[in-house]
């Protein structure tokens, strides 16, 4: 026959009800940091890597006209000098 220990039943029902308590508080600390980085990183100016790309394709354009117009200027001002 196995005897049931009141004390020790309810030291196991308190540490139960800890774990929760301590799992909630994780919970809700996890919560409000990603909270404050969600905030703090809309308050700032990033871009994201959709937009990065665009720029970067357009900047790389951009070079590749000014070399063939560079070239295309070269050109003209040999002509000009014969």
């Amino acid at each position: 026959m196995q005897t049931r220990n009141k004390i020790l039943d309810d030291m196991s029902q308190l540490m139960t009800n800890a774990m929760g308590v301590a799992q909630g508080a994780k919970d809700e600390a996890e919560t409000a940091m990603k909270s404050f980085v969600d905030r703090w990183l809309a308050d700032r100016d990033f871009v994201t890597r959709e937009e990065f790309d665009a720029v970067r394709a357009m900047a790389q354009k951009a070079r590749e006209e000014n070399e063939a117009l560079k070239t295309r200027i070269a050109a003209l001002e040999e002509k000009l000098a014969k």
